[in-house]
């Protein structure tokens, strides 16, 4: 994920150049977009004085990175970002947690950036030069550390991008910097990628008492999945389908009145079933196998075992599996 924040004042050409960003597949984010929503829900009009107002409000009551937070929580790991309206340096600071967030900040001299907002001429817009310059320097600095700051922000950033010229010459900048911004791939390893797919299969488990997920791997290709639960056909441990689980027994005991089939049960079982064959394969878990399913494992070929967390009935299944030549490593993700 690649995050590109963009600061700036009053119309030096922000907007455009977040617009051409979505272009090339950046997905747009603003603080300021969430901070209307919150006068909507609010019931008061989102005009530039109650942005303002608002935003420095929220600030002082929950920190100044409030409203990075927010945008932050609704972004997804498989997109790229364009971030509008980072107004506070602690807004930033948030951001540069991220390991891809690079800060821009668009500049144009006051005459061309007073022009554009006579132009425009939204309600509400500054009409002379000196309302301009006024409503500039309620955003550009201030001794209150939770009002808007565009002064520090400015100071902060990797690149300043001069919106001086013509489109055609502010967007071969744009690209330019693309061309230059360093980005850090960080991928999961095989290990962690297929476990952490384990802990997702894990989340449709029907069991009371835990809940377990398996993926069976040959060739770095998934050949069979499984989760703890009641066997088809019966009901849902959650709905009651089994009693030692519903009961809670102490761990380790009544295993012999549990109707809940393991997850690595369920996948081995799922595979036979479909008739692929899991000889040669990984077996991830998000627990460690007890010795019924080491059992299955041993005698369904797998010759591999990647388990997240110990199992508290695991030992004899452990030294078994070396016993029989299947490899099992412990992993944390």
């Amino acid at each position: 994920m690649i995050v590109v924040g963009i600061t700036g004042k009053y119309c030096a050409g922000k907007t455009t150049v977040c617009d051409y960003l979505r272009s090339k597949s950046f997905y747009y984010k603003s603080l300021s977009d969430e901070l209307r929503e919150v006068l909507k829900k609010e019931g008061r009009e989102a005009t530039r004085e109650t942005l303002i107002m608002r935003g420095n409000e929220l600030r002082t009551l929950y920190g100044n990175n409030y409203l990075a937070k927010l945008v932050m929580e609704s972004m997804q790991r498989d997109r790229n970002y364009v971030v509008d309206s980072l107004r506070n340096p602690d807004e930033i600071r948030e951001f540069q947690k991220l390991p891809n967030f690079h800060l821009w900040s668009i500049s144009a001299p006051e005459k061309d950036r007073f022009e554009r907002i006579v132009n425009r001429n939204r309600e509400g817009d500054p009409k002379t030069l000196k309302e301009f310059r006024g409503f500039e320097a309620l955003e550009s600095s201030s001794g209150n550390a939770s009002s808007q700051q565009l002064d520090e922000c400015a100071g902060m950033t990797e690149h300043t991008v001069e919106n001086n010229g013509t489109l055609a010459e502010l967007f071969g900048k744009i690209d330019s910097l693309l061309l230059q911004t360093p980005v850090e791939l960080k991928r999961p390893s095989w290990d962690e990628y297929f476990m952490n797919i384990a802990k997702e299969i894990a989340s449709r488990s029907n069991c009371i008492k835990r809940k377990v997920g398996t993926v069976i791997v040959r060739d770095k290709r998934i050949v069979s999945t499984g989760y703890n639960g009641t066997p088809r056909g019966v009901k849902n441990c959650n709905e009651g389908g089994c009693e030692r689980c519903n009961s809670f027994a102490d761990g380790g005991t009544k295993l012999d009145e549990c109707l809940c089939s393991h997850a690595e049960e369920n996948a081995i079982v799922q595979a036979a079933f479909h008739g692929i064959s899991t000889k040669g394969g990984t077996l991830y878990c998000t627990y460690s196998s007890c010795l019924t399913c080491s059992k299955m494992i041993i005698n369904a070929g797998i010759e591999k075992v990647v388990y997240n967390a110990d199992y508290p009935l695991s030992d004899k299944a452990l030294k078994m599996l070396a016993e029989a030549g299947v490899e099992a490593k412990k992993m944390s993700v």
